[in-house]
């Protein structure tokens, strides 16, 4: 309960305080390129029931449902055509993630917890990992700030049940100060193939619980 307390509270204010630079980043997307000014994106949450987190665009629009996320290439640091000039900064200052705010505000995050993962990486995430849905998904969390995507799949994984397995609000409290730390160092923004989860399909797939399970 407290926890819930401080995520809506902190979200409110955030919302609140931040509205002149939301409305500013909204019209930049809006000009930079064509397409909605927030990406829709279902994840799995708490207990596994999934959601729609929301984002800033910071890629050139296409479907969500028409990605294949089995065979989609890495977001690289170089000269990626998929994301936009807007995007690229919102990617390097994480000020994608904000929408998220209201995602807390409707039960569905918290500001800290292990990061949404996207329907297809339940294959590769095997059944001793499976603490880490116990707890809301959360816009930063411990994993963010030991290394973001510069980490492999199991690191993260490690991370998130390390997490959940004691959550806390001076944990949350000291991980949202680390966070500004690592976000305004502009570090492990971006990911590497051989450590992507892709990578451990052939691994983990066999102890994986695949299901999702629906809100009622």
């Amino acid at each position: 309960m407290l926890k819930r307390l401080f995520d809506i509270t902190a979200s409110f204010l955030g919302i609140l305080v931040l509205s002149p630079l939301l409305a500013l980043l909204a019209v930049w997307i809006r000009l930079d390129s064509p397409g909605p000014v927030l990406f829709r994106q279902k994840r799995i949450g708490r207990n596994r029931e999934p959601f729609n987190v929301l984002k800033f665009r910071t890629m050139t629009h296409r479907d969500p449902d028409t990605i294949d996320q089995h065979t989609e290439q890495v977001v690289s640091a170089g000269a990626d055509q998929r994301i936009t000039r807007a995007g690229r900064f919102l990617r390097m200052t994480s000020l994608d993630e904000l929408p998220q705010l209201l995602n807390i505000l409707k039960g569905e995050m918290s500001l800290v917890g292990p990061r949404p993962v996207i329907p297809e990486q339940l294959e590769v995430v095997p059944h001793w990992f499976e603490d880490r849905f116990r707890v809301r998904p959360g816009i930063t969390g411990l994993a963010q700030v030991r290394g973001r995507r510069s980490l492999s799949w199991e690191e993260q994984l490690k991370y998130d049940t390390e997490y959940a397995r004691k959550p806390l609000i001076i944990s949350d409290i000291c991980i949202i100060f680390q966070t500004a730390v690592v976000v305004l160092a502009a570090r492990g923004i971006y990911g590497d193939e051989s450590k992507n989860w892709r990578a451990y399909r052939e691994k983990w797939a066999p102890y994986a619980q695949k299901e999702i399970k629906e809100s009622s």
